[in-house]
């Protein structure tokens, strides 16, 4: 078997920790020290929950959309791919590297989205983004860490705290969606997003789509129409 090569490593902002981009033969993968946090060969999950986002807000006029965490861009490229073409979405990746990847060495996977016409791409962290406008959102979609529990970065804890779903909602339209990505189910965060006033549902996804792999957790937690 092929050895993995590392291509380039980033720092992440706020962090001590290292981002290491590796490859082997046509495979690719983005590792925070032992631990993978993404894979060429596995997009089912990260597809799925832009699927499953724009299914409930995709055919809104005009649907915006805020992407937290661009990644090998598989989220990005399913949400483009169900989106109209007056729809626009905004990427928040905190990591300059990460962008300059998905234009260098990871551009065949992550396709042309980064520069679709319909896309802000922003350097920015994602919580600090949320923040800026009220109602500015039909969809948030989160996928910066592996779940509410800070692994990568401590300081995304306070996406998913109190405070942090206070902003989500906030920055959602009436009926919008704030969806999430974790490796593993958490009952104390559904039950904190239900606390938040969101109506809860959560979708068990796989690694690889229908080719199966792990089981992943997607929250698709929507805001009522109340003010």
């Amino acid at each position: 078997m092929k050895p993995w090569i590392v291509l380039d490593t980033a720092a992440i902002p706020g962090s001590d920790e290292v981002l290491r981009l590796l490859q082997r033969g046509t495979e690719f993968s983005i590792q925070l020290g032992h631990n993978e946090l993404m894979s060429s060969r596995l997009s089912g999950s990260e597809e799925a929950l832009a699927n499953l986002a724009c299914l409930r807000v995709g055919s809104r006029p005009k649907a915006s959309l805020l992407v937290g965490g661009l990644g090998m861009g598989f989220t990005l490229k399913a949400a483009l791919a169900a989106l109209k073409p007056d729809a626009r979405v905004v990427v928040a990746e905190l990591v300059p590297s990460v962008v300059a990847w998905a234009r260098g060495p990871l551009s065949e996977i992550c396709g042309p989205g980064p520069d679709d016409s319909r896309v802000t791409i922003r350097e920015a962290d994602v919580a600090a983004v949320i923040r800026e406008r009220a109602l500015a959102y039909d969809a948030i979609l989160l996928d910066v860490d592996n779940g509410p529990d800070g692994l990568t970065r401590p300081a995304n804890d306070r996406l998913y705290d109190h405070a942090g779903l206070a902003a989500a909602q906030s920055a959602l339209r009436p009926g919008g969606v704030l969806a999430i990505w974790s490796a593993a189910p958490d009952r104390t965060f559904t039950a904190r997003l239900r606390q938040a006033g969101f109506a809860v549902e959560e979708v068990g996804v796989r690694a690889n789509g229908k080719g199966g792999g792990a089981r992943h957790t997607i929250w698709l937690a929507m805001k009522t129409t109340r003010p």
